[in-house]
């Protein structure tokens, strides 16, 4: 029977990416949307293309009933998750801290954030033996940004990514013992579509030459690194992180 592995913001992007090659090694893949749910499909329809198993499930990961019914849904349609992906996030304008309102930071804590907690919550209470699970395996999208504070364009989202790395230390070491691991990805300057919500789509080649691999990385990089995490050979690491970065 295949594990299953739940992605939030999993219709484009990284968390696309990730469900593809999940899928590729046998996942049952919950694939979460927030609003695009024509790019979720397409994702599944290319994982059952492949002969995979895919769905896709809508929900804002910032509002608790929601998620808690995305969970019902996946427990329903491919069973209790193995593996979870908290890759759901967004970026807002890049502004200067002294021009941010609280609307703004509400907004980017309340998906970056609480949305991650929550999801690790209902993981947690799937996975852990005390509740009839197994163990599993938890890997939260962070960012390269955590550790640089995006000074000028992105302070709040760097904020939240150093809140997710907190939450992944903290909790790796609450759940070890129940056979739970939790580690972290911290990505760098990757070709998504991302920046453009920011309002520079051409964000990535501006920067390439200051990273030292001099070139910005791919979604299939990340998919890679989050993939190995997932691995058994990864199975002596918990709360650890992988900066796929090309050296910054």
């Amino acid at each position: 029977m295949s594990k299953v592995m739940l992605i939030t913001g999993g219709s484009r992007g990284i968390g696309a990416a990730v469900a593809k090659l999940a899928a590729r090694r046998g996942y049952a893949v919950g694939i979460n949307y927030h609003a695009r749910a024509d790019a979720a499909q397409a994702v599944v329809a290319e994982i059952e293309r492949g002969g995979g198993s895919a769905i896709a499930i809508q929900a804002d990961v910032s509002q608790e009933d929601q998620v808690l019914r995305m969970f019902r849904t996946l427990d329903e349609r491919l069973g209790r998750i193995d593996a979870l992906v908290n890759n759901a996030g967004i970026l807002e304008k890049q502004m200067r801290v002294e021009d941010m309102n609280a609307e703004r930071l509400l907004r980017v804590l309340s998906t970056n954030v609480v949305g991650a907690f929550l999801c690790a919550r209902e993981a947690v209470r799937r996975m852990a033996p005390r509740h009839g699970g197994q163990g599993g395996a938890i890997v939260n999208v962070s960012s390269a940004a955590a550790r640089l504070g995006s000074p000028n364009e992105y302070v709040d989202y760097a904020a939240s990514k150093g809140a997710l790395d907190t939450l992944t230390i903290g909790l790796s070491k609450e759940v070890a013992p129940e056979g739970i691991r939790v580690n972290g990805v911290r990505p760098g300057t990757i070709y998504t579509d991302m920046h453009a919500s920011g309002g520079e789509p051409g964000r990535v080649d501006r920067l390439k030459s200051a990273i030292p691999l001099r070139r910005g990385g791919t979604v299939e990089e990340v998919a890679g690194a989050v993939m190995w995490l997932f691995s058994e050979e990864a199975g002596y690491t918990s709360g650890s992180f992988i900066e796929v970065s090309g050296g910054s």
